[in-house]
């Protein structure tokens, strides 16, 4: 269902009317753009859309060559004639889409397309969410699973990182399919029918905090989430926040402050959190084998 926020916000949708009726593809990759003509070019420029997937790029009204770019890689492009924030435009494409496996994938992720057996398989067993293992440009590990999203723990994390299985910053080794509260925005990615389950992405956050917001409700939801080690991207990650940029701060202050209005109980330590949001313990759930809707989580016991 299209989020009532973009309603009549859609201007175009590029290509042929004849392309939008062709095969049902069995995946969709949907990336939202905003001026992401330079990230296309680097992580996307030697790509090639496999048979059977489709790339959507939701355009937030860039004012740079991203629209270009992108038809020139071959996605299909939605333009804006405003921006509506990451989570609005990523629901636009996913009701634009037509895949059974839904992939949200960022301007700067360079996605290995030859993965993709590997990760129905997981999603199908695991019956949730998964985000591959990111890695740096260099080769390096890149955290992108995340545990409970307490306010103590984000100034913990801004001030020195803890990577690991257990810390706030969640890594997996190969062979491990690691339980975490939350992924990063970057790459999330579950069947249609998981998403809907649970509603996708929360318009109300025009950026940052909204991939919080998405693992809180999917564990809600009985929807796992998980980190694959066996599959690894490359992730740019050019965080606003890491440098002094007054309006990127203003914007994440705005979705920090309705973030702790809606789970208060994670502006305390991580004990009142989890007493607070029971259901939000991967960790002890998944390392139990609990049940997720008929399916069985399987986190690596190393990691628990």
């Amino acid at each position: 269902m299209l989020p009532k926020a973009a309603e009549g916000h859609v201007v175009q949708l590029d290509g042929k009317e004849s392309e939008a009726i062709a095969a049902v593809p069995r995946w969709s990759f949907i990336t939202v753009s905003y001026n992401s003509a330079d990230a296309l070019k680097t992580y996307w420029g030697s790509a090639t859309i496999p048979a059977g997937a489709e790339w959507i790029v939701v355009d937030n009204s860039s004012s740079d060559a991203t629209v270009s770019i992108a038809e020139s890689l071959g996605a299909r492009v939605i333009r804006l004639e405003v921006n509506l924030g990451f989570g609005a435009a990523n629901n636009i494409g996913m009701n634009q889409s037509r895949g059974e496996f839904i992939a949200f994938v960022n301007p700067d992720v360079t996605v290995d397309f030859s993965t993709l057996p590997a990760l129905e398989r997981v999603v199908q067993s695991l019956g949730g969410v998964i985000g591959p293992q990111l890695i740096n440009p260099d080769g390096s590990l890149q955290p992108n699973g995340r545990g409970i999203a307490t306010l103590p723990s984000k100034i913990r994390n801004r001030l020195k990182s803890e990577t690991g299985t257990s810390g706030y910053q969640r890594t997996a080794e190969p062979g491990e399919q690691i339980a975490v509260d939350w992924l990063i925005g970057a790459a999330v990615i579950a069947t249609r029918q998981t998403f809907d389950k649970f509603g996708a992405w929360d318009d109300h956050f025009f950026v940052y905090y909204e991939d919080s917001d998405l693992g809180m409700r999917a564990w809600k939801h009985g929807v796992p989430v998980h980190v694959l080690g066996d599959v690894r991207w490359i992730h740019g990650w050019a965080r606003e926040t890491t440098s002094f940029n007054v309006d990127a701060w203003k914007r994440e202050l705005t979705s920090m402050a309705k973030f702790y209005s809606r789970y208060p109980a994670l502006l305390g330590p991580i004990r009142m959190a989890r007493w607070a949001h029971p259901y939000s313990n991967p960790t002890t759930r998944a390392a139990n084998g609990e049940q997720f809707e008929g399916t069985i989580s399987n986190r690596n016991e190393s990691a628990a």
